[in-house]
C-alpha cells in the first residue's frame, strides 16, 4: 500500500485562459483539478475562443468550494452552484460566474482534469 499526494500550489500543469486558472496534479491512476473562475467569467466567453464548440463538451465531476456559479444544459435544465455543492454536469453545457467573488472548484474527472481549456 502506498499513500501518494501533492499540492495545488506546485501543480504539474497550469492552464490559464481569459479570467481562469486550471492546477493539475496527476496521481497515480487520477488527475485532480482546482480551477478558478473570475468574476465575468463565462465559458462561452473564456474557454470557446480556446477550444472551440457550441457548448462545453466535457463530463465535470467535482464540487464547488466558493463563489457562486450558474449552469446551463444545451436541453435547457440549469443549476445553481454554491459551495458545498457536489455535481456532475454532462457534456452540452454553458456556464457563468454569479456574483463578484471567485469561484473556485475541484474537479475529480481525470480527463476533464487533464483536457479542460486545453487548446
Amino acid at each position: 500500500m502506498a499513500i501518494f499526494s501533492k499540492s495545488f500550489d506546485e501543480p504539474d500543469e497550469r492552464r490559464t485562459p481569459d479570467k481562469t486558472r486550471v492546477d493539475v496534479v496527476k496521481l497515480p491512476g487520477a488527475s485532480v483539478a482546482r480551477v478558478t473562475f473570475q468574476p465575468g467569467w463565462r465559458w462561452s466567453e473564456c474557454i470557446r475562443p480556446v477550444i472551440g464548440g457550441d457548448s462545453c463538451q466535457v463530463r465535470h465531476v467535482g464540487t464547488l468550494l466558493s463563489g457562486e456559479m450558474e449552469i446551463v444544459h444545451d436541453d435547457g435544465s440549469k443549476a445553481n452552484l454554491v459551495p458545498g455543492i457536489a455535481y456532475v454536469i454532462e457534456p452540452g453545457h454553458d456556464a457563468w460566474v454569479v456574483g463578484n467573488e471567485p469561484a473556485v472548484s475541484l474537479e475529480f474527472e481525470s480527463l476533464a482534469a487533464e483536457t479542460y481549456a486545453k487548446a
